[in-house]
């Protein structure tokens, strides 16, 4: 069987890398090698811990419901009714990619795709191998949680974001190694479920890849909701026994401490899935397991292109992967196609308070040599963060001195991820500062307060 496109993995960038090549009318297969379609952001990762997020933000609303002038006599949380919900909603959307697929015109073949050189990839389903031909193929298999050397997971002491999702009780005691997107959300789930959450992040800081301000102030922000918290701090040696797990750990100040847990989440990043997808019978080049593309996401193999976690030098998120798909496809179809531009690319994490951010980071834009200027707004000054209570972080402008180009803006507080839209939208337009002082901010919202980062950049904000 030949087709246009062949496209192997059905994550945010593979199913979408296919929807859109049946848009511009290519005959495309997807190949997935799970029963359902969605890949880890769907099943496993993205989704399903954001419904966690949520339902942790409601139940943290009952537990202090009394602030808002409501009594609730001995509220429970109920982790299998938790559980039941966010499977629903992660049921419901895999079978909306199904129907996409049928509404599209992509064929999806279930199984193992490896790469046979030529256009030709093999697939095995329960044993039996096929070959199909295409004159693209996308390969889109994203990656899986990395473990740490000799040590294997064993549920429910020792888990990855996969098994974590499934735990039917909250540990007492849980650690988390890693301070990156994953933990530090886990962490900020868990401790609102009734979790005593200790954190370990080798590197100085938490969210080690956010602007210095930004990790200083999730820092403060856990302290203050008792989430013990090590930057700095290398794990050792990890135990299991009956009751859990206990960790040798050498902090920042040089001393050793022991720290016993009944779960440990490790977290400590992805490596790419590229093993056994036949890279070995083509020219596709690696750099440390991740694929080496140019602007287009084509490899060094005529014909085959990569996109999302396994691509070497865009970060492992879903939006990006799902971006870096439409830019193959238009590629493949003679259409326009738009590189990413990396500095524009956001980030989100769905801590609470909740960070989002896009551009350089202060330290990167004078490294880079501008002659920087920062806008920065307290959410504290913000009365629509005082309705919502929740007054922690702040927005922040990178800016441009000379002409006023934005650099970045950085985000942690209310619903911070999503605020960080308009920044966004504002780079990709090349709005300068006072573009963004001249727009208007509707009152009372959350959103006022990026207008007003921007208007401090020249010390004009209104409410700081």
């Amino acid at each position: 069987m030949s087709y246009d496109v062949i496209v192997i993995g059905s994550g945010p960038g593979g199913y979408s890398a296919a929807i859109r090549a049946g848009q511009y009318g290519l005959k495309t297969a997807l190949i997935e090698k799970d029963p359902k379609l969605g890949g880890t952001c769907l099943h496993v990762g993205c989704v399903p811990t954001k419904a966690l997020l949520h339902t942790a933000e409601v139940w943290d609303y009952f537990q202090h419901s009394e602030e808002q002038g409501i009594y609730c006599q001995d509220p429970r949380l109920d982790l299998a009714k938790v559980l039941e919900r966010k499977d629903k909603i992660v049921s419901k959307h895999a079978g909306g990619v199904g129907m996409l697929m049928k509404k599209n015109k992509v064929e999806v073949i279930q199984g193992f795709g490896r790469l046979l050189g030529g256009g030709k990839v093999e697939v095995t389903n329960d044993g039996e191998k096929r070959v199909i031909e295409g004159e693209a193929v996308i390969l889109a298999t994203g990656s899986e949680a990395r473990m740490l050397p000799n040590l294997e997971i064993d549920a429910p002491r020792v888990v990855t974001n996969v098994e974590i999702l499934q735990m039917r009780e909250v540990p007492k005691r849980l650690l988390v190694i890693g301070a990156g997107a994953v933990g530090v959300e886990f962490a900020s789930i868990f401790k609102r479920f009734g979790s005593d959450v200790t954190v370990f992040e080798m590197l100085p800081r938490l969210v080690p890849v956010e602007d210095e301000d930004v990790s200083k102030e999730l820092l403060r922000s856990f302290k203050k909701q008792k989430i013990n918290c090590e930057p700095g701090a290398k794990v050792l040696e990890v135990h299991k026994h009956d009751g859990g797990v206990k960790l040798k750990v050498q902090l920042a100040s040089g001393a050793t401490e022991e720290v016993e847990g009944d779960t440990l989440l490790v977290a400590v990043g992805r490596k790419p899935n590229t093993d056994n997808v036949g890279i070995e019978n083509t020219k596709v080049e690696l750099d440390r397991g991740f694929v080496k593309v140019d602007p287009y996401q084509r490899t060094g193999e005529a014909g085959v292109y990569a996109i999302g976690d396994i691509v070497a030098g865009t970060p492992q998120l879903a939006h990006v992967a799902t971006m870096e798909g439409m830019v193959a496809v238009a590629h493949i179809a003679g259409k326009e196609a738009v590189p990413i531009n990396k500095r524009r690319i956001p980030g989100a994490t769905y801590t609470e308070p909740g960070i989002g951010s896009v551009g350089l980071t202060e330290k990167q834009a004078k490294e880079a040599g501008y002659d920087v200027k920062i806008g920065k707004f307290p959410f504290l000054g913000n009365s629509k963060a005082s309705i919502l209570g929740s007054h922690d972080g702040f927005v922040k402008v990178v800016a441009d001195a000379k002409y006023g180009e934005i650099l970045g803006v950085h985000i942690i507080g209310p619903h911070g991820y999503e605020l960080i839209a308009e920044a966004v939208a504002a780079m990709e337009a090349e709005a300068t500062v006072d573009t963004m002082i001249h727009t208007i901010h509707a009152h009372p919202t959350l959103y006022e307060a990026v207008g007003e980062a921007f208007n401090n950049v020249y010390g004009l904000a209104i409410n700081a």
